[in-house]
């Protein structure tokens, strides 16, 4: 894995940190994943050009109308480049103080007024760092234990806020708009902004829920969810926490609405709900916001150009992915899109076996919004194309509009699953996106998070993984790229070393466009290291350089190359970096505290100090098809030891831990070790056989198996009353062999157990 150093504060131009009344003082995988870097493709005729690079953790991009690009990363950071050609962007806002950059948590959405800079407004929604009701910070980038971040949980909000443009060019203030969405469990945190047609903000986020069990708050219940309050766990039947806040408009009177899970429409400039809105007449504020809801992440969504219509995806559990449309954002329905008693338009056998009065009761009422497109985690959205199943996380909605694109791709949508690391583009029968029109568009990215459109029509992309702002285009229309070229003379000699770099050999196919030049000499993807931009200058090396040359035409389409220049000897090398502890024959339980140390040696540098390190914990999440994605969990910066404790997660999945080193002349090196984890096989039985019982998300009829990590966190149910094969005679639930509740939270034990649901057959005079 390579360096991810941000571009600031070295090189900022313009730094601020938003807050008028008290300064903002410094704090940093939908589920966000990271991935290795890969190279993507595009459709014949299309190219894939790095429109802004260097970037650290980048999660959203907004094009304003006056040519300004914002975008936002994870960390709490907002920048501003001035066009697609500006090489040296300015820290807008520094949200890092208040922001919890932790596993799928950070700064997220982002938004431009329409009316910018006439309303010199930009919104952003982020992982607020505090309780409900509570200051930030509250845990910092990471979660301690305990509480855990997969046992008990670190709670965090989350909110949207309006940040505003000073005379320089930077934010000088933060109003919070809206604070909410109550998040145990460190994922499905705030989601997407983006204006309406109507001049409305929309807003969204996700449950906030366990993504290892079926949730519905027997874990303390710390965001005081009916019907019992903060602290006390709950059970079934009537309870209503974890995952069902996404159900919570269908509350009884008097209980609260909670944002997690919906889609909100709001004013502006003061966060209220929006008039016209469904439940406009309630007394709950909440409610007067929502417009849908019953979502588990509906982490990007956007609007079909010239209509109403909200398309949202929504990153699923076990099995399936949605894209749900909401038909008209101005009418008086609030669609019901079933979380989490419904996933893929089918019943969601986790909440389904726990047999929850919140389900159980739409069950019988119906009404809920089925998916307008759904795939499989296991299937081919496209047959035969090259993106891996076994897994996936929508992460991008966006809809062509006035590009110089081919005809078959005209008012199509783009969706991305930051999973799999691909683009689909849904083609149009009759005007509307349909899913027999499904065509792979980029594939091969590293961690897609955002979709979306910009100058020219062109759809473009954000790759957090290489820390990227892409443009797809195509250059068969009124521009094509130009070429970059690069030299270095001379390329090696003792240092000190008189360069000449020269990119005038750099060409442009489309006669009359000029070419202007910049260049990076550090390898962090700011081009922004020649006193001049111009194409040939002299430079004197000291150490090994990495020369990067960016050329931009006159429309604004770059492109990018690079040279090396080795200087001294011996020649410039990477450092070497080497974990000492843990080592690969490690196996760890969920909840296990693992020490790590570290070092690393430099050709040049010699031994490297503590300072030049910097550690990553990342889970690698596999399906059974052998295909993984990883998620980024915790940053150990500048320390050459320390201890993380091990998260849990579904089987099969792994940790990854790499050291990555960095020397005097930036040139970066890393190790990474991989840990696996202590596997336990959980057997479930019944008496009588082939009963249904749920295990996590799944139902299954006994006898059958299970492997999962030792001290994992799972969910199981014993479906009551059921009918039993071979003769079909109704069943009730008596006990489990082992004790407890029928639906209930189990640990896995150190070693394999065997777990047994006892029945009752029912009679006339022993009904079920």
């Amino acid at each position: 894995m390579g360096s991810r150093r941000s571009l600031f504060p070295r090189r900022s131009r313009r730094t601020l940190a938003v807050g008028v009344i008290a300064p903002l003082v410094g704090a940093l995988a939908v589920a966000l994943v990271a991935a290795a870097p890969a190279q993507a493709a595009v459709p014949a005729g299309f190219t894939d050009t790095v429109a802004i690079g260097g970037l650290s953790s980048p999660t959203t991009a907004a094009f304003a109308p006056d040519g300004r690009v914002f975008i936002a990363e994870k960390s709490g950071l907002v920048k501003v480049f001035d066009s697609l050609s500006d090489t040296t962007p300015t820290v807008f806002a520094d949200l890092r103080p208040q922001t919890q950059d932790f596993w799928d948590r950070g700064l997220l959405g982002l938004a431009v007024d329409p009316a910018f800079p006439a309303r010199p407004y930009v919104y952003v929604s982020y992982t607020l760092d505090a309780v409900p009701g509570g200051t930030p910070p509250r845990w910092g980038d990471t979660c301690p234990t305990p509480p855990g971040a997969t046992d008990k949980g670190c709670v965090v909000t989350g909110r949207v806020s309006q940040l505003t443009m000073g005379s320089a060019g930077t934010a000088v203030s933060e109003k919070p708009l809206v604070t909410g969405w109550c998040q145990q469990f460190p994922s499905h945190s705030i989601g997407a902004l983006t204006f309406g047609p109507d001049g409305a903000l929309y807003a969204g986020g996700g449950d906030g829920a366990s993504f290892t069990f079926a949730d519905y708050g027997q874990v303390g219940n710390p965001c005081a969810d009916p019907p019992s309050p903060a602290g006390t766990n709950l059970t079934p039947p009537a309870a209503e926490g974890g995952a069902l806040r996404s159900q919570s408009p269908r509350r009884a009177a008097g209980e609260p609405v909670l944002l997690n899970g919906a889609l909100l429409r709001l004013d502006p400039d003061t966060g209220e709900g929006a008039p016209g809105n469904p439940f406009a007449s309630s007394t709950d504020a909440n409610a007067r916001r929502v417009i849908a809801y019953g979502g588990r992440n509906q982490f990007r969504f956007g609007f079909r150009p010239g209509t109403r219509e909200l398309w949202a995806g929504d990153v699923g559990w076990d099995t399936w992915e949605e894209i749900n449309r909401v038909a008209d954002v101005g009418d008086s329905a609030a669609e019901n899109f079933g979380w989490p008693c419904f996933e893929g338009g089918a019943r969601q056998a986790g909440y389904d076996g726990a047999n929850l009065n919140s389900c159980e009761s739409l069950y019988t009422a119906g009404g809920q919004a089925a998916p307008y497109y759904a795939y499989n985690h296991n299937a081919k959205v496209v047959a035969g194309d090259a993106c891996p199943t076994g897994g996936s996380s929508i992460s991008g909605i966006a809809f062509e509009s006035g590009s110089n694109y081919p005809a078959e791709y005209s008012g199509a949508l783009f969706f991305s699953d930051s999973s799999r690391g691909c683009i689909w583009a849904m083609q149009t029968v009759a005007g509307q996106p349909s899913p027999s029109r499904l065509v792979p568009f980029v594939t091969g990215v590293n961690v897609p998070v955002q979709v979306l459109t910009g100058p020219g029509g062109d759809l473009f992309y954000v790759a957090l993984g290489s820390g990227e702002l892409h443009r797809v285009s195509h250059p068969s229309g009124t521009n094509r790229p130009p070429v970059a070229v690069a030299t270095a003379s001379p390329s090696s000699g003792p240092a000190p070393l008189s360069v000449q770099f020269d990119g005038t050999g750099s060409t442009d196919p489309d006669a009359g466009d000029t070419l202007t030049y910049a260049w990076d000499l550090d390898a962090d993807g700011a081009y922004d290291d020649s006193s001049v931009s111009r194409p040939t200058w002299t430079y004197t090396a000291v150490a090994a350089v990495d020369a990067g040359l960016r050329v931009t035409d006159s429309h604004g389409v770059s492109a990018t190359t690079t040279v090396r220049v080795t200087v001294g000897n011996p020649v410039g090398l990477d450092p070497v970096p080497v974990i000492d502890t843990p080592t690969g024959t490690l196996t760890w339980s969920v909840g296990q505290t693992v020490p790590f140390s570290g070092r690393a040696v430099d050709a040049q540098d010699g031994q490297l100090p503590a300072s030049a390190l910097s550690w990553r914990l990342a889970i690698r999440h596999c399906a059974t098809n052998g295909t993984c994605h990883t998620h980024n969990v915790q940053d150990f910066p500048g320390v050459a030891s320390g201890s993380f404790v091990a998260p849990d997660h579904d089987y099969p999945s792994y940790l990854q831990l790499t050291l990555t080193a960095t020397d005097s002349s930036g040139r970066t090196g890393s190790k990474t070790v991989d840990l696996q984890p202590k596997t336990v096989t959980l057997d479930f039985t019944s008496s009588p056989s082939q009963a249904m019982l749920t295990v996590g998300g799944t139902q299954q009829r006994t006898p059958f198996s299970r492997t999962v990590i030792a001290g994992s966190t799972n969910s199981i149910s014993a479906d009551s009353p059921q009918n039993l094969p071979p003769l079909n005679l109704k069943y009730a639930f008596t006990s489990w062999a082992h004790g407890g509740a029928r639906t209930q939270n189990i640990v896995a034990p150190g070693t394999s157990t065997t777990y047994r649901a006892n029945y009752r057959l029912c009679w006339l005079v022993n009904p079920c």
